[in-house]
């Protein structure tokens, strides 16, 4: 008797942590149909986007270039100086002149792997698991009006993310991840909003506000996207 309880207690634990998946598979699966479906993001190749940032009270311009799985590129134009980010699936690189940066420099380890989640153009839940990435649903959270489901997200690079999907639109309203940068932890904490759907059929958010633990803040928005245009992969090769 002793023996058929400990099985059935067992049984019972199973259960609890099979239904934790599945309940996080779910609302990730919900995420993707509302975003477009996953033939609709699985068929995206490049995305371009053009926005304005403001960072201290100046409105510079910036662009972004994906080429899904393969390369990022972001690109800001600020004081007459550009300030670029690029993450390959082969390395990356940046300039930023406000740091004494003029040339390309390789990027640190940590950066580069924190960087990598801007590789995917469906976002980071979507097929997770092909890409060696773990989900746990932790709960929920209050998120402005929304008591948002709660994710964390392990890459296969051990880089933990949180997202936080509001469950009335299952849209990412917010996301959180700790870098290292020059031997200091940062906190990036990002919250999405007046999310549209692109001519394409995918929807994305056109309002990003970027808080760092420094306290630095940057609002992001897009001003112009494009879906499977033609990007020269030479756009993302590090300056010699």
């Amino acid at each position: 008797m002793r023996s058929l309880r400990v099985v059935l207690m067992a049984a019972s634990v199973l259960s609890v942590f099979s239904l934790r998946a599945q309940t996080a598979d779910e609302i990730i699966n919900k995420h993707i149909e509302a975003l477009g479906g996953k033939d609709k993001l699985a068929a995206i190749k490049t995305v371009y986007t053009e926005y304005d940032l403001e960072v201290m009270g100046q409105q510079v311009a910036g662009a972004t270039w994906l080429v899904n799985g393969k390369a990022y590129k972001n690109e800001v134009s600020f004081g007459g100086q550009k300030i670029i980010q690029c993450v390959t699936d082969q390395g990356g690189w940046a300039i930023n002149p406000m740091m004494g940066q003029s040339s390309a420099e390789a990027m640190p380890e940590d950066q580069l792997k924190a960087g990598k989640a801007q590789l995917d153009a469906g976002g980071p839940l979507f097929n997770y698991a092909a890409k060696g990435n773990t989900v746990e649903l932790v709960g929920k959270e209050a998120v402005g009006a929304a008591q948002a489901f709660k994710l964390k997200l392990k890459t296969k690079d051990s880089v933990e993310s949180l997202f936080w999907i509001d469950p009335a639109t299952y849209y990412i309203i917010k996301s959180s991840v700790k870098t290292t940068a020059q031997g200091a932890d940062i906190e990036t904490t990002v919250s999405f909003s007046n999310y549209k759907k692109t001519d394409y059929g995918f929807v994305m958010p056109t309002t990003t506000e970027i808080s760092m633990s420094q306290g630095l803040v940057l609002n992001i928005t897009s001003k112009k996207t494009e879906i499977n245009k033609d990007i020269d992969m030479k756009l993302f090769e590090m300056p010699k």
